[in-house]
């Protein structure tokens, strides 16, 4: 038996660079998906994009274009040297590598907290504009973003109490 991968996800402002840095700070394997994955790119090709200024005005244009690189996701998936890694954060183009997660899992919080969250970021932190704000509380109302078939986690609850949730999820992860 390999590695086991387990994806967390969910829309801007529901905790997932937070659930990856306690996991972190409790001994486990985590890729922070926005950070070390990420890329603008062509959601159709996966061709890398460099779009001029202007054009990144239009927000739900920019976040179609939120990527991970595929062979990067595969090659850190089939590392055998960790027992349990962690993916955390969103893509527009997981459906290229959802297939290698043993499990989904779904940060999901109320409309008033994400609105009390995303208040609070600042603006150089994606849904610290308006616009993304509002483009964020569209996504939360639709779930277009969100996999299917994943996992939901209540995550309005104190930190310790997402984790552990998550946690006793994972087959063996403990």
């Amino acid at each position: 038996m390999g590695v086991r991968n387990y994806l967390i996800e969910g829309v801007s402002g529901t905790g997932k660079t937070t659930v990856a840095t306690e996991l972190q700070q409790r001994g486990y394997h985590v890729i922070h998906g926005d950070r070390e994955l990420a890329y603008r790119g062509d959601p159709r090709t996966g061709e890398p994009l460099d779009r001029p200024r202007h054009e990144q005005e239009d927000v739900a244009f920019v976040h179609r274009q939120h990527l991970w690189h595929v062979g990067k996701v595969r090659s850190l998936a089939a590392d055998k040297s960790h027992p349990v890694s962690f993916f955390c954060g969103g893509s527009r183009n997981s459906h290229h590598f959802i297939d290698l997660f043993d499990a989904v899992f779904v940060l999901e919080i109320d409309r008033e907290t994400l609105e009390n969250r995303l208040a609070g970021r600042p603006e150089d932190e994606f849904g610290g504009r308006p616009a993304e704000r509002d483009l964020v509380l569209h996504l939360h109302a639709t779930r277009e973003d969100i996999p299917a078939n994943a996992t939901t986690i209540d995550a309005t609850r104190p930190l310790a109490a997402v984790v552990d949730d998550i946690l006793s999820k994972c087959r063996g992860a403990g």
